[in-house]
């Protein structure tokens, strides 16, 4: 492939994140962004489809000269082939600001989080070419961004990779080895109606006294414990309240972030002991994890930055993402990677530096190239 290809291809690209910034796709509504990636990947030599969960899937392979092979060989996971996949999320937050290509910088909803990195594992793919006893896999997951997580878990169950690279910003320089936990949480205080000036405390105050209740049972919880990486973050998400003459009633939404060596059912059982009969329900659990240094993928990566002139690093993150749930069943050389700054996720400026998503791209080809010349 000559120089001014492989420049095509990288503005390709970057033409590719730019369109699917301007189709909308928030979680549960990615049809027509799912349907877009794969027809670019079709284009561009994938076996593409959307799969039954609705997840945009790719694959390239070099099969006797073919370098396509159909999703069905890939879900049937035959035992001679090796696998590598690039897991990004094609879904967003709502909001959305206007997608704008200025001063080198492609603004708009999910350019960072994480249809930034996402457009650079197909680039990338493409870049470098089916792989002699591989098979290159980049998904376009739904729902990442919901409770449901509802892409990631399909593909949990289909494919079985020997090494897989998870799609979020965390700069073209670092890798990401874990994620936090989670716990949602809802509270219902309810009772019947008194006068305001009576001695009785009113269902937002029982509230509120709820939730200070579990600020100061974190706060023991943490005791001793400096990096927030290892702490328990709780954050009071919705306060509402209302009533209807007769009853008056108080909710509260919960969002916990959660350390390793602490587990939803833990949580769960603290939270209860502190509610006081009121009515909790409880979702969107996950549980924390965190992966090796010492792999063939991690080394990788560190030498794919070096040659691009990089310093290489390590995070873990204190949100979750959808390592959180393929790595537990997977359980095979796991990183999280992609260009951007995590701290515009979800933000109006939320926007990515193109020498950097360019820098991303050249990282994860020579990644590719080197994960899949290892012997496992």
């Amino acid at each position: 492939m000559t120089l001014g290809e492989v420049e095509g291809l990288v503005e390709d690209g970057i033409d590719l994140l730019q369109e699917l910034l301007q189709i909308r796709s928030p979680s549960g509504a990615e049809g027509a962004a799912v349907d877009h990636l794969v027809t670019w990947m079709r284009r561009h030599g994938f076996d593409a489809q959307c799969d039954e969960a609705g997840n945009a899937v790719g694959v390239l392979q070099d099969v006797g000269g073919d370098q396509r092979s159909t999703l069905a060989h890939v879900q049937a996971g035959r035992a001679e082939t090796r696998e590598l996949v690039l897991l990004g999320h094609i879904d967003t937050v709502a909001g959305y600001p206007p997608v704008v290509r200025r001063d080198e910088r492609l603004y708009g909803r999910g350019a960072v989080d994480a249809k930034g990195p996402l457009a650079a594992f197909a680039t990338a793919a493409v870049l470098a070419g089916a792989r002699p006893g591989w098979r290159i896999v980049v998904v376009g997951a739904v729902e990442e961004e919901a409770a449901t997580s509802k892409g990631a878990r399909a593909i949990a169950r289909s494919l079985r990779p020997d090494m897989v690279v998870i799609g979020e910003p965390t700069g073209w320089q670092k890798v990401a080895l874990g994620y936090k936990g989670r716990l949602l949480a809802e509270l219902t205080v309810a009772r019947p109606m008194s006068h305001r000036a009576g001695p009785e405390a009113s269902a937002p105050e029982r509230a509120i006294a709820y939730w200070n209740s579990v600020t100061g049972s974190l706060a023991q919880l943490n005791a001793g414990r400096e990096r927030i990486w290892d702490q328990v973050q709780g954050t009071l998400c919705g306060f509402a309240s209302s009533d209807d003459g007769l009853e008056e009633t108080a909710h509260l939404q919960l969002g916990f972030r959660l350390p390793l060596h602490v587990t939803p059912e833990q949580l769960k059982e603290r939270l209860r002991d502190l509610a006081n009969g009121h009515r909790l329900a409880f979702h969107g659990e996950e549980t924390a994890f965190r992966t090796e240094k010492n792999t063939p993928l991690v080394r990788a990566f560190l030498g794919a930055v070096r040659d691009q002139g990089g310093d290489p690093g390590f995070v873990v993150k204190t949100g979750t993402s959808d390592m959180n749930v393929v790595g537990p069943v997977w359980r095979c050389p796991i990183v999280a990677y992609g260009p951007g700054d995590s701290a515009l996720d979800h933000t109006p400026e939320e926007h990515v530096e193109l020498a950097e998503w360019r820098a991303g791209v050249a990282v994860l080809v020579e990644v590719i190239r080197r994960a899949t010349s290892v012997t496992l």
